[in-house]
């Protein structure tokens, strides 16, 4: 069967892709502390939350992260093509919010072959954008791609 993502070669620099959108929860913020262990007051306590800056409680930046990580997966870009994920370069940038859709704009921005691994280093550029078009969070994703 043939995979549904894309090859090494059929990435084309400059190409942007735009993921669905996602409303971040209360849930996914509680879910996210207990799976991580990282029960800083900010995302789980209301009434601490309300004397820090942003008045409120957000989401932890690796959630934001990782949810962008999976809006991207669920394009079907490099389903069954991805070998693995290299590295990063990652800015959080403004805080997301209970109730705050995001979604990710993505462009490939570098390709380098690797026939030595089987395909190459794919470098995309990500943007966080929240429902009012703000960027929460940017960065690169370096991401080994087989080839045909």
């Amino acid at each position: 069967m043939e995979p549904r993502g894309r090859y090494f070669e059929d990435f084309v620099i400059g190409e942007e892709i735009e993921t669905a959108p996602r409303t971040i929860t209360e849930a996914d913020i509680l879910t996210f502390a207990e799976l991580s262990g990282d029960n800083n007051p900010l995302h789980v306590d209301p009434e601490y939350a309300r004397t820090t800056m942003f008045g409120e409680r957000i989401a932890h930046g690796l959630l934001g992260l990782s949810v962008a990580s999976g809006l991207a997966w669920q394009t079907g870009l490099m389903e069954g093509t991805a070998v693995a994920f290299i590295g990063l370069d990652w800015k959080f940038r403004a805080p997301i919010r209970i109730g705050d859709t995001i979604r990710v704009q993505m462009v490939a921005t570098q390709k380098r072959e690797m026939p030595h691994l089987g395909g190459g280093f794919v470098t995309i550029s990500a943007v966080v954008l929240n429902q009012r078009d703000e960027v929460v969070q940017k960065g690169t994703w370096t991401v080994l791609v087989r080839s045909r």
